[in-house]
């Protein structure tokens, strides 16, 4: 059964996609932590991060720090923080979370849709 995350690929369901590339795509979280909290995910459905095949671990990264950057410079935040669980979710994704202190790496935030929406055309248009 397809994850959830290939169903918002698949338009199968709603969620905020910033970007799509060959391998891997990014989408805002549904539950964020901070306004731009983004998750980057292989298109491989893959469990558990360390079971991706080198090249795609080391491509994943590549793209994570990619996003992270346009994040970073939407956002203003002093640094990007990184996420990694795969517990509730099975199919590996990577959480960047726009920080400027320690406590804004915990909890959740409420993003009203509208500003959900401009916060994922920003970020795309940062990374193209």
């Amino acid at each position: 059964m397809a994850s959830i995350f290939t169903k918002i690929l698949n338009k199968e369901i709603d969620g905020h996609v910033i970007t799509e590339t060959e391998r891997f795509f990014a989408i805002l979280d549904k539950f964020p932590t901070q306004p731009g909290h983004t998750l980057v995910i292989p298109k491989e459905e893959t469990d558990y991060i360390f079971d991706l095949d080198d090249d795609t671990y080391q491509k994943l990264w590549q793209e994570v720090r990619r996003v992270a950057r346009a994040i970073e410079r939407v956002t203003g935040v002093q640094k990007v923080g990184i996420k990694v669980e795969g517990l509730e979710i099975r199919h590996v994704h990577v959480h960047l979370i726009p920080i400027n202190k320690a406590a804004d790496f915990n909890g959740t935030v409420s993003v009203p849709e509208e500003e959900q929406a401009r916060m994922r055309d920003r970020i795309a248009n940062e990374l193209h």
